[in-house]
């Protein structure tokens, strides 16, 4: 698999859908990869982009200190594929004793615990290079450009429920 270091390029609400959808943009290139999210997600998410913490340890604050306990550090994630509408990543945790460890889960859960740990987001290149065909049967818009012009619409006050 050909993997490209990519940052969380934006968080916003998808009017369409009333879903939150966070933004991958790989390096060195102005390509995106849209992922729709849960609200609950896109809340830790939103809260690790700005700084915040919170009274008490949501989950991917817990996950981080389960990693760092047992002598383990968060290597890196990577976004690894798309199949019948939903997108599969996998969390790579490095422990000396053990070697790397991979643990199959969510890219939400995924990108709250690489913001907490400082880990980088890797995705697959394929998920970029997408024909508009596969795009489409996929539920993704055909086009960069439909997409990013429908979040250039979104208006601020849509924002609402992610007031931090």
């Amino acid at each position: 698999m050909d993997m490209v270091r990519a940052k969380i390029d934006g968080l916003a609400l998808d009017i369409t859908t009333n879903s939150p959808v966070v933004i991958l943009s790989p390096e060195n290139s102005d390509k995106i990869l849209p992922i729709w999210i849960g609200h609950y997600e896109a809340w830790a998410i939103g809260m690790e982009l700005s700084g915040i913490t919170s009274k008490r340890p949501l989950t991917h604050d817990l996950l981080a200190s389960i990693i760092t306990a047992i002598g383990g550090k968060v290597e890196r994630i990577e976004i690894t594929e798309l199949k019948e509408q939903t997108f599969y990543a996998a969390v790579y945790i490095k422990k000396n004793d053990d070697g790397l460890i991979k643990v199959d889960a969510r890219p939400s859960d995924s990108m709250a615990l690489a913001l907490k740990t400082n880990a980088p987001i890797m995705i697959n290149n394929e998920l970029l290079t997408m024909s508009p065909e596969q795009k489409e049967s996929q539920g993704l818009p055909k086009n960069e450009e439909s997409l990013k012009e429908r979040l250039r619409r979104i208006n601020p006050e849509d924002f609402g429920n992610y007031t931090l």
